[in-house]
């Protein structure tokens, strides 16, 4: 597993990610400077459903500035849809999308000194590896492929954990403060009302509890390792600052994987 192992003696650590580069343009960041400060992990767009080459190297120096680990954030390639259409690919094609994506970020890391850290998949990628094995092993292959040093990351409960554990990778069991859930531990779909949360102050109040209390994800409660927040949120901003006062004031320690 991941940072969980921690809650065990009763000191609960949390890593604090946020999807980012999810822009176009030389100039154009979005709110991601102002996020940066409040995190520990950045999932970064390869370029499939969102970013570019200026964008992604502008990402991973920004990450760099304030000491934020860099990760790939592979997707469908699906601008128009922003990733989140679902696609149907055989396994290999799907692993070697993913491969590329990976391959691509890892190579502007390099370029300013760091090293990749982990990979997220994005949007309907994410959530049909949730219960679509097949996919699932396909993503936990091209991570493995590139390097069976870097984390994968994927929902509580989630096909994707098992299948990165059975491939023998370090994987980070993520929750998400500023979605709501099916009674079943699954991501209420985008396309129904309530799914994605408004408030910041309720956003922050949910991060505590998923950090000291997990996921239940069908009967089962599951810890939690990491946490998201997504940078296409209108408050994503002050919801980073909110989460993170929140956790430290609530005594969980902020912490680079």
């Amino acid at each position: 597993m991941f940072l969980n192992q921690n809650k065990a003696s009763g000191e609960v650590k949390i890593d604090l990610n946020c999807d980012m580069g999810e822009s176009f343009g030389r100039y154009s960041l979005g709110s991601d400077e102002a996020i940066m400060p409040f995190i520990t992990s950045a999932n970064i767009a390869c370029g499939m459903h969102a970013g570019d080459p200026s964008v992604m190297r502008q990402t991973v120096r920004l990450a760099k500035q304030y000491g934020v680990a860099v990760g790939a954030h592979p997707g469908w390639p699906d601008l128009q849809g922003f990733g989140r259409r679902e696609m149907s690919l055989t396994p290999d094609e799907a692993e070697a999308f993913v491969l590329y994506q990976i391959g691509a970020l890892a190579a502007f890391a390099k370029a300013e000194g760091m090293e990749l850290h982990h990979v997220k998949p994005h949007g309907a990628l994410y959530n049909q590896a949730v219960n679509d094995r097949n996919l699932a092993k396909a993503i936990a292959g091209a991570v493995k492929k590139f390097s069976r040093d870097l984390v994968l990351v994927g929902l509580a409960g989630s096909g994707l954990i098992e299948a990165g554990i059975e491939a023998g990778l370090r994987v980070a069991i993520e929750g998400f403060p500023d979605r709501n859930y099916n009674s079943d531990g699954t991501l209420m779909s985008r396309k129904l009302a309530g799914a994605v949360i408004d408030s910041p102050e309720e956003v922050a109040a949910n991060a505590i509890r998923l950090a000291q209390e997990g996921v239940d994800f069908s009967g089962r409660r599951i810890g939690i390792d990491t946490l998201c927040l997504h940078g296409d949120n209108p408050h994503a901003a002050q919801n980073a600052k909110l989460v993170h006062d929140a956790l430290e004031k609530a005594g969980i320690q902020i912490t680079a994987p």
